[in-house]
This record gives structure tokens, sequence and C-alpha cells, in this order.
């Protein structure tokens, strides 16, 4: 008994083993996410005027006028965020439920939120077709957790955890964009769809390669 408390404890109740490498990227994505909401919650809270650069206060500007969504959004994200850890260490069924239904509503607004998109049909392209690919990764975590068959559930939210993680990806490649800007001349209309295929397409391609590996495989045992 004792031995095998200690295996849930080491493995979370979900039984995923993850590498150190992996647990590192989590968090620094996690960490980004987290700070991503906070200033833009506190940007939406404030008059306006914050002295930022030009580019930054027009995207902070873009954000304002859509205060509802944005709102909606953004808190929705923070909440599934927030819930990752605990779902992966506790098996909840409440919990989880909660985990797939802000999953469902940070997507369906991300969708709302690209009709409108800052870098345009680039950046639309981008969330639409990872966006999709969330939701979808979801809808099939879901279906295999009713179906109590908890190695596929365990691999398709680890997908759409990913995924969703990209946003927080996207923030570096941005950050080199707008540090570059003097140079480059391209403007957050012109970046951002680039920076949103670079940073979600990372994450996609990280997480399938690992999915795929004998370590991960050795998972489902």
């Amino acid at each position: 008994m004792k031995q095998a408390v200690e295996l849930e404890e080491s493995t979370g109740a979900a039984g995923v083993r993850f590498p150190l490498w992996l647990q590192a990227g989590f968090w620094v994505c996690f960490a980004i996410a987290v700070a991503v909401v906070v200033r833009r919650a506190v940007e939406l809270l404030s008059s306006g005027d914050s002295g930022a650069p030009a580019q930054m206060a027009a995207l902070d500007a873009w954000f304002r006028s859509r205060a509802a969504l944005t709102w909606t959004h953004i808190l929705c994200a923070l909440a599934f965020v927030v819930l990752l850890p605990f779902v992966w260490r506790k098996r909840a069924r409440m919990l989880e439920r909660a985990f797939f239904l802000l999953g469902c509503v940070t997507g369906l607004t991300a969708y709302a939120m690209s009709a409108n998109a800052v870098g345009g049909w680039v950046e639309r392209s981008a969330v639409l077709f990872y966006d999709t690919a969330f939701l979808a990764s979801l809808a099939m975590a879901y279906r295999w957790m009713r179906r109590r068959e908890l190695a596929l559930q365990r691999r398709w939210m680890i997908r759409a955890v990913a995924i969703l993680l990209g946003i927080a990806t996207t923030r570096p490649v941005m950050g080199v964009f707008f540090a570059t800007a003097r140079v480059s001349h391209l403007t957050p209309q012109q970046f951002f769809g680039i920076a949103f295929w670079i940073g979600f397409s990372i994450n996609a391609i990280v997480i399938e390669l690992w999915l795929r590996t004998r370590a991960a495989e050795r998972m489902d045992a």
C-alpha cells in the first residue's frame, strides 16, 4: 500500500510521468500565460494612458475596445491554466468537468476574438487552425474520459494543453519582433500572425514528437 501511494505521488493520480525538460517548459509557459493575463487585466482596468510605446499602446487600445469579450477569454483561460497542475495530480470528476468547460469557453471566445485579428488573415488562420485542434483534442479527451480509457484521455489532454500553452510561447517570439522593429520596420499588424504560427507550432510539434517516443509510450503502461 505504501509503495502504491508513493507511486501515485511521483506520477500523479493520472499516472503521467513527464521528463524534467518537459516539466520545465510547462512551468515557463504557465508563468508566461499567467503574467500575460495579469498584464492584460491591468491594462483593461487602466485609463489607457500607460506611457507605453506607440505600437504597444495601440494594441492595448484594440483589446480595450473589446473589453467584455477579452475579459471572458482571459479569465476562462487563466482558470483553465491554474487548474492544470491539480487535474494532473488528482483525478476528480467535477474538477475535470470544470476543466473541460473552461477549455471550451476559452476556445470559442478565441474564435470570436480572431474575427478582428490584429495580425489580419495570417493571425486568423493560425488561430482557426490551432484553436480547432485544441477543441478537437479536448473533445477527444472528454470522449475517452467518459469511456474510462485513461491512457487515451491523458494523451489527448496533453495535446490540448500543449496547444493552449502555445499562446505563451508566442510571447517571446513577439518580444523578438518588437525588439527588432526599428530594423525590420514591421508593425504588430504584420508580425502578429507570424508570431502566432511560430509559437503554436513549436508547442504542437514538440509535444507530438514526445508523445511518439518510447518514453511517452511507457506512460500508457
